[in-house]
């Protein structure tokens, strides 16, 4: 019988603004920071605030105009680059402690790692372990962390999101035993690592608003409810999860596809949102070539301007301000998982860790659809072709645009392309030694040394996301 496995979760806290902190030789636990750009109004998102600011009672996520006028703080402009590059020298850090076997990153700031082998090697217990992982991470890069041990992975996420959280020296602890004593009963289910606002609420039909009354549901009901996704969730309810490290890392997807996605800076009229679709979907196509994939299968979604049409809330709106807002009694805050049911069906929106998010799957409205194509290609002329078809039959010319994604499926090796009798060969070799060319020159020059004429539009989006770094400015 295979010995218990300890897992670890590693959590470093409010990671961009401590980077940003660390970068000015300041304490992220003491110096009040968010991250936001100030070049934008004060709508904009924080991406991050400190410890200090979140102490003071400023949530995470927040816009820069809810920050209380009363408290001074400084405010960063995103940097993305530095954030990744402050990624791989911690991920270098638990290097030498472990082997990338036994890692598998979450997240850009989190981790989770099989510390199974070397409670014995380093002869420590597992707090130990943990704590000399952060310790370490603290003396070189001077950022915070917080950790979760658990026999598995889902405890030791639970005990990183929830039991850290109450423990003085920010390591939370679960095994079977803590775990049916404390977190049972714990609300809002939302806190549980994979229970979202939309899970919650559908339990909340039956009554049932912890992972307590999980373990008490039938089980049938449950599959009826939620499908094959009901094992998950009644594993889970037990602290049970038997996916390992090693069997993530020997996964291997039966299909695959690119996605490619952007929210528009405002709201873009039917024949703008084209010109965006274009560019996007000409940046897709040459990463199809680069990686010598081809595709029968694309996709295309787009969402509306709030407010349209008697939707939404107006382009003007606060969402964030909805939880107080006068109407929005129904309104989910923390803890609202534990009222009566009532609140939990009725609810529009929800206090959730990132900001108000909707209970809804899209209360605004979307248009798009995806669709298998007669041919396996990688084919800007022929694949835009087929984008431009299915925009055109889906998306609402009267309504404004707000966010654009597109994706290609089921790829696969481009020795797989498809052709007709009517394939002029000839053009699609003239196609691809072009689109070979542009990646060549972009790849030695940067994107924006060459771009095609689309993106000189006044509406394009193409060249100041070629400047991005995970939708913000490196």
């Amino acid at each position: 019988m295979e010995r218990q496995r300890t897992y670890v979760c590693i959590d470093l806290k409010s990671f961009y603004a401590s980077v940003e902190c660390a970068a000015r030789g300041l304490d992220p636990m003491t110096t009040r920071l968010v991250v936001a750009d100030p070049e934008r109004t004060v709508t904009t998102i924080c991406l991050a605030v400190s410890p200090a600011m979140k102490a003071v009672g400023v949530r995470n996520r927040c816009r820069v105009f809810e920050i209380p006028p009363e408290i001074d703080y400084i405010m960063a402009r995103p940097r993305m680059r530095a954030y990744m590059a402050a990624s791989a020298e911690i991920y270098g850090i638990y290097l030498r402690y472990v082997s990338p076997e036994d890692i598998h990153p979450y997240s850009i700031d989190e981790c989770f790692i099989d510390a199974t082998a070397y409670l014995s090697l380093y002869d420590v217990t597992a707090r130990q372990f943990a704590e000399m992982l952060r310790d370490a991470v603290r003396a070189q890069t001077n950022i915070p962390a917080t950790a979760g041990i658990g026999p598995n992975l889902f405890l030791a996420k639970v005990a990183l999101d929830i039991s850290a959280k109450h423990a003085s020296d920010g390591i939370g602890e679960l095994d079977d035993e803590s775990f049916r004593a404390t977190i049972w009963r714990h609300r809002p289910l939302t806190d549980i690592w994979n229970i979202g606002p939309g899970i919650a609420r559908r339990l909340a039909k039956y009554h049932v608003y912890d992972l307590k009354g999980v373990t008490e549901m039938d089980p049938d009901v449950l599959y009826d409810e939620f499908g094959v996704n009901a094992e998950y969730l009644i594993d889970h309810a037990w602290g049970v999860e038997p996916c390992t490290i090693a069997e993530i890392k020997a996964y291997e997807p039966e299909s695959s596809s690119l996605m490619n996605g952007q929210v528009l800076p405002c709201g873009y009229s039917f024949d703008d949102g084209l010109i965006v679709m274009r560019e996007m979907c000409d940046d897709t196509v040459l990463e199809l070539v680069e990686k010598q994939l081809v595709t029968d299968h694309v996709s295309l979604h787009v969402s509306y301007q709030r407010g349209e049409g008697g939707q939404g809330m107006g382009e003007g709106a606060d969402v964030a301000g909805l939880a107080g807002a006068p109407g929005a009694e129904g309104a989910l805050v923390p803890g609202a998982a534990a009222r009566e049911p009532e609140s939990a069906e009725s609810a529009d929106f929800f206090q959730a860790e990132h900001g108000v998010r909707s209970l809804r799957r899209d209360p605004f409205g979307h248009g798009g659809g995806s669709r298998k194509i007669p041919e396996r290609t990688n084919s800007f002329k022929k694949l835009h072709g087929y984008l431009e078809e299915l925009y055109r039959e889906t998306v609402d010319p009267t309504r404004l645009i707000r966010k654009i994604s597109l994706g290609f499926g089921n790829l696969v090796d481009e020795d797989l392309a498809t052709f007709d009798l009517f394939t002029d060969h000839e053009a699609a070799a003239r196609e691809r030694r072009t689109q070979e060319a542009v990646l060549a020159i972009k790849d030695k020059f940067g994107k924006n040394a060459l771009i095609k004429g689309t993106s000189l539009q006044e509406h394009a989006m193409g060249r100041e996301r070629n400047n991005l770094v995970g939708g913000h400015r490196g």
